[in-house]
């Protein structure tokens, strides 16, 4: 058996109801707190009221897009002269990930560019981060669990990570009535972010027994939930794709993800389609380009076989269900090669469990 690890926050908490605590846990460490929410700051009142009860100085951020280079340094600017003690993400993916970034770089004294990767320095933190928890409100990036920040770099027109083992949460509060009713559409990508999140790093060229463990299980929840959910509202399907996007945010910290997600982040660079929605239009692709590609790979056959059986035929499940084209989120089929080209440098690409060329990539993208 090869060697392996495991990295995971320092606390989880999970379960319906969890977030009734929330003041108890965020204030055991501090009361200069940052809350990092939202476009809406309304969804995150209750909290703000809740910490301003127990006698905290919270200083509300919105969070209105997937987190940017500018965004994040006029963040800094207006927090790293307020003595922050412990910082809050509330939200989806995007309040976490600017949150986690946050978390990292109040207390360092260089440019956020010294730490990004591909486009930056890709330097190790200078000093330790803030306490960092995490809430989050939809069920699908897992960044509750990562170690990683995602941050779009209008200049460059890429989505890079800041990326340090000290940035896994604090703790990561998991409290799925925090997703009811989520609208359908965000329920969809997000729920297919979570099972691409736990598919890649199941049949990862990184995989470790560990990881196998989470995702091997998790894999036929996460469709069965997400097929309910198309249905109707149901409190035990959102309870499920909540524990499923806990365990995809741990399985890709130690095992990475793949083909999906390389170009699903020189997209998200390029044009403003949700994560989610992208990753989605592109795991059947790239599903079938890897068994084509490896044939005897009996992890890759097994995910396809438990998709088939449980959605029918994938692609036409989520158009059913109003997922939108590459095309129809804007990805003109005249940038299919530049993204293919820079999806093949990316961290992303190599847990795939078999390098794919530029071709085979730019037929994934024609396919989705």
């Amino acid at each position: 058996m090869k060697p392996y690890q495991l990295q995971t926050p320092r606390k989880i908490i999970f379960g319906r109801g969890a977030s009734a605590d929330a003041v108890h846990h965020i204030t055991a460490h501090g009361t200069q707190i940052a809350l990092i929410h939202g476009a809406s700051q309304s969804r995150a009142q209750w909290l703000i009221d809740a910490l301003h009860a127990e006698g905290a100085q919270v200083h509300p951020l919105p969070c209105p897009s997937e987190p940017t280079l500018p965004m994040l340094q006029d963040a800094l600017e207006t927090l790293r002269p307020k003595n922050i003690q412990t910082v809050v993400g509330l939200g989806g993916g995007a309040p976490l990930d600017l949150a986690k970034a946050l978390a990292a770089l109040i207390p360092a004294t260089g440019d956020p560019l010294d730490h990004l990767e591909v486009v930056g320095r890709g330097l190790p933190l200078t000093a330790n981060p803030l306490p960092f928890i995490a809430i989050p409100t939809t069920s699908g990036t897992g960044a509750e669990a990562t170690k990683n920040a995602v941050i779009g770099v209008p200049e460059h027109q890429r989505k890079v990570s800041l990326r340090d083992d000290r940035m896994l949460a604090t703790l990561a509060l998991v409290d799925p009535a925090l997703t009811d009713n989520c609208p359908k559409a965000i329920t969809l990508a997000s729920g297919l972010d979570a099972i691409t999140q736990v598919i890649e790093p199941y049949i990862s060229a990184k995989a470790t027994p560990l990881t196998d463990a989470l995702c091997k299980p998790a894999i036929p929840l996460g469709l069965a939930a997400l097929k309910s959910l198309m249905q109707g509202e149901d409190q035990n399907a959102r309870d499920t794709i909540a524990h499923v996007a806990l365990t995809s945010g741990i399985a890709l910290a130690n095992s990475g993800l793949g083909a999906v997600h390389g170009l699903a982040g020189v997209i998200g660079g390029l044009t403003p389609a949700p994560h989610g929605a992208v990753c989605g239009a592109l795991l059947a692709p790239v599903l079938k380009t890897n068994a084509t590609a490896l044939p005897d790979n009996s992890k890759i056959a097994e995910v396809q076989h438990l998709i088939a059986t449980t959605l029918g035929d994938l692609l036409t499940f989520t158009q059913t269900h109003g997922l939108p084209t590459l095309a129809e989120m804007g990805v003109a089929p005249s940038d299919h090669a530049k993204i293919a080209q820079a999806a093949a440098a990316s961290s992303s690409m190599k847990g795939n469990p078999t390098l794919l060329s530029e071709a085979q990539l730019i037929a994934c993208l024609h396919a989705a």
